[in-house]
C-alpha cells in the first residue's frame, strides 16, 4: 500500500531525503524540475507553442523557475516567466534558481503588489505560484490573477499543487483556485485530488516520481494509504489441484423484490463469477424464473413479504443482504433476524443501509468485522448530512473504529475505512461504470471473496480494486463510454487470473 501524506507530511519527508540521501535542497528542487519537464515534453511536442510560466517567490515558484529554465534547454523557445512579488520573502531555493534563470535568454516580467495585471497571450500557462503550502483562501493580488486566469480559457498545467487548492483538509465552498487542466504532482497524489471536490479545479493528474526516501515514506504513521495492482498480487489466492465447490464457500444473498430482482441477479452472479463455490439467492417466489433461466448456478431460498424463510445459518461461509430488497418491514426483520442468529461478518447494502438508517439502534447490533457499503447518499442517511468529503472521511475512519465495521465508501476512488482506523483508497475504475447496478456487482464481489475466507480488510481492498480493474480493461484500451454491470461481471474470472498470473 502507498503510504499517502498530508503536506505537512510531505515536508518532513523533503527535509528526510535532503539531509539523509544526502541532497541540498535546491538540487532535489532540480530533480523535480526534471521529473516535471520529463512528462510536459512527451505530450506538448510542439516546442513553438508559447508558454507562460507564472511563479511565486516560495519553493513551489522555484520549482517554476527550474521548469522554465529546462524547458529552455530542451528548445522551447517561446517562454516568458512572470513573477508575483506579493510578498518581500522570498525562500533561498527560488533566489538560487532566479539567479540561475537570469542567466538564460528567457524573458522575466515582474507583477508588484497592487499593479496592474499583464496582458496573457500565451497558449499554455505553467501555474507555480503557491503549491500545497496554502492554509486559507486566496486574498488580495492572488485572488485577482487567478481569476483573470480562469477567464482567458487557456491550457493550465499546475506544479504539483493548482494555486488556490487546498492539497489537504476541508476546501472552502467559494474558494478561488486557478482551474488546472493538468496537475503534474511530485511523489504521491495530494489527498483532495481524490476527492470529488477536486473535479471542479482539475481535469486531470499525472504523477511523477522525485526520488524521495522510500524507507521514510513507509515508516510515516498515517491513516492514508492507495491501493495499487502490486497490492492485489499479493492479495489475491489461487486455486488449487484438489480443491472443490466446498473449498470456496457458500455465500448467501438476500436480495430482490418483484421490481428489483435485477440487482438480485447482478450480484448473485457476481458473486458465482468472483469465485465463490456455492451462491444462493434468497429472493420472492416471484423471482425464480428470472433466476433460473438466467443463473442456472445460482440456487434459490424463497421468501415472502410475510414469513421469514427458515435460514440454516451455519450452513453459510458468508451473507450479504440489500440489493433490491426494498424497505419493507419484513427488511427489517431479516436485518435482526441475521445479527441475532448469525455471528460471522455480513455485508450491507443498498435499501438494507436505508433500513439501518431508520433504525438507528441496530448500528450497534452490526456483527464484528462486517461491511457497509454506502454511496455518498446513504451514508449521510446513516451518519448525519456532511458539506464536504473531508468531512465524510473524517467520519468513517471514527465510524468504523467505534462500530468495528468496514465501511466502503463509493466514489472515483472508493474508500474503506477500516476498525483500526485507516483508510485504503482505490486506484481503479472510471466513468464508464458509472451506470446502475455497479454497486449490486461490487456487493456480490465481496460477499464471494467474504465466502473464500479472505479477511473483511481484504475482501474490502482487494473486491473494489478487481471490480474497477474489470471496468477499466474493458473501457480504457477500447474507448467505450459507458460498460454495462453484466459485461464487469463475465470479465471479472479473466482480471482475476491476469492478477494471479
Amino acid at each position: 500500500m502507498l503510504p499517502l501524506f498530508i503536506s505537512k507530511q510531505i515536508r518532513e519527508a523533503d527535509a528526510y531525503t535532503i539531509a539523509n540521501e544526502p541532497i541540498s535542497s535546491v538540487d532535489l528542487m532540480e530533480r523535480a524540475g526534471k521529473a516535471f519537464v520529463g512528462w510536459f515534453i512527451n505530450h506538448f511536442q510542439d516546442k513553438k507553442q508559447t508558454i507562460a510560466v507564472y511563479c511565486g517567490t516560495g519553493n513551489n515558484g522555484g520549482d517554476g523557475l527550474a521548469i522554465a529554465r529546462i524547458l529552455c534547454n530542451h528548445g522551447y523557445c517561446n517562454i516568458d516567466v512572470k513573477i508575483c512579488r506579493f510578498s518581500d520573502k522570498s525562500s533561498d531555493d527560488f533566489n538560487v534558481n532566479f539567479k540561475r534563470l537570469k542567466a538564460t535568454k528567457i524573458t522575466i516580467k515582474e507583477i508588484e503588489n497592487g499593479s496592474k495585471t499583464p496582458l496573457e497571450q500565451a497558449e499554455i500557462i505553467i501555474d507555480a505560484m503557491l503549491g500545497s503550502g496554502l492554509n486559507k483562501p486566496l486574498a488580495g493580488d492572488y485572488k485577482i490573477l487567478a481569476d483573470y486566469l480562469n477567464s482567458l480559457g487557456k491550457t493550465v498545467v499546475a506544479v504539483d499543487v493548482p494555486t488556490g487548492f487546498y492539497a489537504d483538509g476541508e476546501i472552502p465552498k467559494d474558494a478561488t483556485v486557478l482551474n488546472a487542466d493538468l496537475v503534474i504532482t511530485f511523489q504521491q497524489p495530494k489527498l483532495n485530488f481524490l476527492l470529488p471536490e477536486s473535479r471542479s479545479y482539475i481535469n486531470c493528474c499525472e504523477v511523477v516520481k522525485i526520488g524521495l526516501d522510500e524507507d521514510f515514506i513507509n515508516s510515516v504513521d498515517t491513516p492514508y494509504y492507495l491501493v495499487e495492482e502490486k497490492d492485489a498480487k499479493q492479495l489475491i489466492k489461487p486455486r488449487h489441484r484438489f480443491s472443490n465447490k466446498g473449498t470456496y464457500g457458500h455465500a448467501l444473498i438476500i436480495a430482490g423484490k418483484y421490481e428489483t430482482m435485477g440487482a438480485a441477479l447482478l450480484s448473485a452472479s457476481a458473486c458465482a463469477h468472483a469465485g465463490a463455490g456455492l451462491t444462493t439467492a434468497c429472493i420472492p417466489q416471484s423471482g425464480l424464473v428470472a433466476l433460473n433461466s438466467s443463473m442456472p448456478e445460482v440456487m434459490a431460498l424463497v421468501r415472502s413479504e410475510i414469513k421469514l424463510p427458515e435460514i440454516e445459518w451455519d450452513k453459510f461461509s458468508a451473507i450479504a443482504i440489500g440489493p433490491g430488497l426494498g424497505q419493507e418491514p419484513s427488511t427489517l426483520k431479516l436485518l435482526k433476524a441475521i445479527f441475532k442468529n448469525y455471528n460471522k461478518p455480513v455485508v450491507i447494502d443498498a435499501d438494507a443501509l436505508n433500513v439501518l438508517s431508520e433504525n438507528q439502534n441496530l448500528l450497534k447490533k452490526i456483527p464484528a468485522g462486517s461491511i457497509i457499503t454506502p454511496h455518498m447518499k446513504e451514508f449521510d442517511r446513516l451518519f448525519g448530512k456532511h458539506t464536504n468529503w473531508w468531512q465524510r472521511l473524517q467520519t468513517a475512519k471514527a465510524k468504523a473504529k467505534e462500530l468495528g465495521i468496514y465501511i466502503i465508501l463509493k466514489n472515483d476512488y472508493t474508500i474503506t475505512a477500516t476498525p483500526d482506523g485507516k483508510l485504503y483508497f482505490n486506484s481503479t475504475g472510471n466513468a464508464a461504470m458509472a451506470t446502475g447496478g455497479m454497486g449490486d456487482v461490487l456487493t456480490g464481489i465481496i460477499i464471494s471473496l467474504l465466502a473464500q475466507k479472505y479477511s473483511p480488510k481484504d475482501a474490502c481492498t482487494l473486491g473494489v480494486y478487481i471490480h474497477g480493474k474489470a471496468g477499466d480493461e474493458l473501457a480504457l484500451p477500447n474507448r467505450l463510454n459507458v460498460v454495462l454491470p453484466t459485461k464487469i461481471i463475465t470479465q471479472l474470472p479473466v482480471t482475476m487470473a491476469k492478477l494471479k498470473a
